[in-house]
């Protein structure tokens, strides 16, 4: 039988975002910043790479992805819904219209991602997505029910 902290330090090894997460909430709680702060203040950090991510796609690439823009409304107006759900004096219309809007951004996220130039659909349950220069292979229909018939 293995030792229970060699056990913990394997866990560890293999999943670090279970150790940064316990660090961040170790310190967290060290500093006596209340939970919520530090909820946006990280998700303020998320925005912030979102944007740095969405900027070096564009430098690289010379193309500026919908989803990376999506993403970062849709953290941001998370991280509003926070603020204002932690406020004495909540403006209930204000929030359930921040989530009504949250709500429509994660439906322009899925029509990003179906519609996006770069994903191929195979079949009813298999999609392969690919982010490099390849031209779009146009599959006939036609052709794949009569192959499909016979």
């Amino acid at each position: 039988m293995k030792n229970p902290i060699t056990n913990i330090k394997t866990y560890f090894s293999s999943n670090f975002e279970v150790l940064i997460a316990t660090i961040i909430f170790i310190l967290i709680f060290a500093i006596g910043l209340p939970f919520h702060k530090a909820i946006i203040f990280m998700l303020e950090f998320i925005v912030v790479m979102e944007v740095v991510k969405m900027i070096s796609d564009f430098i690289k690439k010379e193309k500026l992805r919908l989803r990376f823009v999506i993403d970062i409304f849709i953290i941001f107006l998370i991280r509003d819904v926070i603020i204002l759900s932690t406020d004495k004096y909540r403006d209930y219309i204000e929030i359930t219209f921040l989530l009504f809007t949250i709500f429509i951004f994660f439906i322009f996220r899925i029509f990003a991602i179906k519609f996006s130039p770069g994903v191929i659909k195979i079949s009813k349950d298999t999609v392969i997505e690919y982010e490099d220069d390849r031209p779009n292979n146009k599959i006939n229909t036609e052709e794949n029910n009569k192959k499909n018939d016979k």
